[in-house]
């Protein structure tokens, strides 16, 4: 069984945390969700997050930076899409049930 070792680099460490920018907004049954893009220790990660601020939060992508803000767009309409075309969180379906629900 192997170990984590905290090296004086690791213990303790602080992430640079940047603002939290709202990038788009969905509504499905389970309730309204929020696209945000955020930098942390200079990398742009995409969340989804209930709107509430009660449930489940999902990491979308990280590291999109290095394709460019075209593919943040990209990424950002084509996610709000499938959420509308699923009536549902994508990244909480199954790569089945997406495959079984567009079924003829």
């Amino acid at each position: 069984m192997s170990t984590a070792t905290l090296t004086p680099e690791t213990r303790g460490h602080k992430p640079a945390v940047g603002q939290r920018t709202e990038l788009a907004r969905y509504s499905v049954p389970a309730g309204q969700r929020i696209l945000y893009g955020q930098r942390v220790d200079g990398v742009v990660r995409i969340t989804d997050n209930p709107a509430s601020g009660h449930g489940r939060a999902y990491l979308v992508e990280r590291e999109l930076e290095r394709d460019g803000y075209a593919a943040l767009q990209a990424l950002v309409v084509d996610y709000i899409a499938e959420a509308l075309r699923h009536d549902a969180v994508p990244m909480d379906c199954s790569i089945l049930e997406r495959y079984l629900a567009n079924l003829p």
